[in-house]
């Protein structure tokens, strides 16, 4: 069996403010060990979404059930999508054959080689999901959605100078996903180094009480 590491290393980033503190550093006698506090985004990284991300009284991700993010995935090479350019239903219909119901579909666009994830055109020159995609992965019963791109077109305008505030529609695969109870993986890496149409999938959050969204480590097994 081989292993991808599909997640994004969290270190200091140009949008997600994330911290390192040192408690301890073997200061002998009262301290044996090195220890730090971490500092970090529910929604920055690699990282699964709970339903009260964007639906008022939706499921914490605690309480989503982790098969939610375990199983059958199919990969949906989408590489010829260039910047700025919308993934259409069309492009699922010749690409994403081979999706099954309750799958989790990976949304490959390669983004992350063409863009460095740390810096600002990763999210300004990104593809984006249209609705009409989003009805696709409904239609054919996918139970949860990863992409390797910033998922919605608005999400530019969110860091944009001057910024604006887009209105909830505008967040396509939340205000489409989420009420048809399919979550999503953001901001997977290395979709490339699969080397297969279809693998095992793993991304399980923390156990945050209460918690809208969490950081993963998401993997994929291939045998």
């Amino acid at each position: 069996m081989t292993i991808v590491d599909l997640s994004l290393p969290i270190r200091p980033h140009v949008r997600w403010r994330t911290e390192v503190t040192l408690v301890s550093n073997f200061e002998e006698p009262s301290h044996p060990f090195r220890s730090s506090r971490l500092m970090l985004p529910g929604h920055g990284f690699t990282h699964v979404d709970g339903f009260s991300h964007f639906v008022p009284g939706g499921t914490t991700v605690d309480r989503i059930p982790l098969e939610t993010w375990v199983g059958e995935a199919a990969v949906v090479d989408l590489t010829h999508v260039g910047p700025d350019t919308g993934i259409t239903a069309a492009d699922l219909e010749t690409r994403a054959a081979h999706v099954r119901p309750g799958d989790i579909a990976l949304l490959r666009t390669d983004w992350p080689r063409r863009r460095s994830w740390e810096t600002l055109e990763f999210w300004t020159e990104a593809p984006y999901t249209t609705a009409e995609a989003c009805r696709w992965l409904v239609a054919r019963g996918v139970k949860a959605v990863g992409y390797d791109y910033p998922p919605d077109h608005c999400i530019r305008d969110t860091i944009a100078t001057p910024r604006r505030k887009p209105d909830r529609a505008e967040y396509t695969t939340h205000a489409i996903f989420f009420p048809a109870g399919i979550t999503v993986i953001e901001y997977l890496t290395n979709l490339d180094r699969i080397g297969a149409a279809r693998c095992r999938f793993l991304a399980l959050p923390l156990a945050l009480e209460g918690a809208d969204g969490s950081p993963v480590r998401a993997i994929a097994m291939t045998e």
